[in-house]
């Protein structure tokens, strides 16, 4: 188990939720790995390394752009402010599921342009509007070594700290974004990102329904 059991047993004290922000680690990856090899270069849920790839645009390197990784930047933060202000005075895991789903759309919309042929520009925005509210709902969650799109700090608490169950949650948490990336890769290297962002909008819809089942269920526990 990624968690201990709870007080009464079951699935622990954060339910099925771990699981599900595996599966949104997943995700993660795939859509980075989308943005990263078909968008210019961009990430769209790695700010972390966007704002180095803005510095390394601005200095000079042609491969990069500064406008899609600006753009990306600006999506993300305006997508985790609406997800701040739509779960403020709400419970956080009932707002799990609703964000979930609208970022299943964003990413749905995201292929559509891909379709369509819109250019790299709006669908860069798109996906980083999803993964700021993506982003915002599992900081509010507070779930312990799954923030779903980073690994620096849990790969410094992998090394630094004893080997434990949060060593496994971590280990598990860092295999999971690196298996998005490949599947993610692969699927945009050989296919197209078409079926890279299809698997991810597949992968999300499952995952807000199982939130919402798991939201369902917790009053009558």
């Amino acid at each position: 188990m990624l968690f201990p059991p709870g007080p009464e047993g079951g699935h622990g004290p954060h339910g099925v939720l771990p699981a599900l922000l595996v599966a949104l680690t997943f995700v993660s990856g795939v859509v980075d790995a989308v943005s990263y090899l078909g968008l210019d270069h961009t990430f769209v849920a790695n700010m972390t390394g966007n704002v180095a790839f803005l510095g390394f645009a601005v200095a000079g390197d042609r491969q990069l752009s500064a406008t899609a990784s600006l753009l990306a930047l600006g999506a993300f933060l305006a997508g985790a402010t609406a997800a701040g202000r739509l779960r403020r005075g709400r419970e956080p895991s009932r707002t799990f599921a609703p964000l979930v789903g609208a970022q299943t759309v964003l990413v749905a919309g995201a292929l559509v342009l891909s379709a369509a042929g819109a250019g790299t520009l709006p669908v860069v925005g798109v996906l980083a509007l999803g993964m700021g509210l993506q982003n915002a709902v599992v900081l509010r969650l507070g779930v312990p070594d799954l923030t779903t799109t980073v690994v620096t700090r849990t790969l410094t608490g992998l090394a630094a700290d004893p080997w434990d169950r949060a060593a496994v949650r971590r280990v598990v948490s860092v295999a999971a974004l690196f298996c998005g990336a490949l599947a993610g890769g692969l699927l945009t290297i050989h296919h197209g990102p078409r079926w890279a962002l299809a698997s991810a909008v597949a992968l999300l819809l499952w995952i807000a329904l199982a939130g919402a089942v798991r939201a369902a269920e917790r009053p009558a526990r």
